[in-house]
């Protein structure tokens, strides 16, 4: 039970520190390119390990539609999205941001699958979740304070990290796949819709910066996607998917604190944000505890 909470706490971290270095490498390449480098250092251990586990098959292959929206939904717009937010924002309001993926994850369960019915305490939840969006980014003052586009593609991730639970619940739940076929079938199919997608040119530049090109491979692509999905699979198994969500209040934590100690600006405001954000969480999380403990999306967050 120690290793389960440990590796709880480490895939926080992991979560958390994947901000950072889509920032590093946005400095210096496209957001389409770090996220075809994100994915394809993330497919390879993970196709690795599960073709030493045995648990791909050819029989698989007639979910292949599944696994293609599976991929678009929860790995290529998704990762998109966060590296194309993180780009126009600070890592620290970026990892802030992501801390609202439980409440587009609730929001799109309640209206699409209607397996749990909505509480007082859920509502005022999802309500002190968006106060704190709304805090952070702060459209009132216009693009001074923050880039609104940027919020508004960390937001569109979320979503449709949102929507991708749904999808699953639906339709790949029933099929009783091994978690690990499926996290290696997305990835891959994304490796190949970004391969087509990627504009490639200048991309050589991350290789001039040892830092942006040890973030993107080490930090996002294998540490982040690859190690994160086994991580969080592992931590399923042990404490069950409700526990396995509290890494999502770890995540904005680090986030914050990297932000920090990179010399990002770290407002009170900020922090009003991240903890009303995270207080809906809670709100949200503790009221489904007394209902069926739903299993989490097919994905690593961040």
């Amino acid at each position: 039970m120690l290793r389960a909470y440990a590796a709880l706490a480490a895939l926080g971290i992991i979560w958390g520190s994947n901000f950072i270095f889509m920032k590093w490498a946005t400095d210096v390449i496209s957001p389409t390119q770090t996220v075809f480098l994100r994915v394809l250092f993330g497919f390879l251990p993970l196709a690795l390990v599960a073709w030493r586990a045995g648990v791909l098959s050819r029989d698989q292959l007639r979910h292949l539609p599944h696994f293609a929206v599976m991929s678009v939904l929860a790995t290529t717009f998704y990762y998109y999205g966060f590296v194309a937010g993180t780009a126009r924002l600070p890592s620290s309001l970026a990892g802030l941001l992501s801390g609202s993926i439980p409440i587009f994850t609730f929001l799109c369960a309640v209206l699409f699958l209607r397996q749990d019915r909505p509480t007082g305490q859920m509502a005022a939840g999802v309500a002190l979740g968006f106060i704190g969006i709304a805090l952070s980014a702060r459209p009132w003052e216009g693009t001074e304070w923050v880039a609104l586009t940027g919020v508004l593609w960390m937001l569109a991730g979320t979503l449709s990290l949102g929507v991708s639970f749904v999808y699953a619940q639906r339709c790949l739940s029933p099929l009783r796949l091994p978690p690990l076929a499926l996290a290696t079938w997305q990835t891959g199919l994304a490796f190949l819709t970004l391969l087509i997608l990627t504009d490639f040119d200048g991309m050589t530049a991350i290789a001039g910066d040892p830092r942006a090109l040890l973030g993107a491979v080490v930090g996002l692509g294998m540490l982040g996607t690859g190690v994160a999905f086994f991580t969080y699979y592992f931590i399923i198994e042990r404490l069950g998917s409700v526990q396995a969500a509290g890494a999502t209040y770890i995540a904005p934590l680090v986030a914050v604190i990297i932000g920090a100690a990179v010399g990002e600006d770290i407002t009170a405001t900020l922090i009003l944000a991240l903890g009303l954000i995270l207080g809906g969480v809670v709100l949200i999380q503790t009221g489904k505890r007394r209902n069926a403990d739903a299993p989490m999306p097919y994905q690593a967050k961040e």
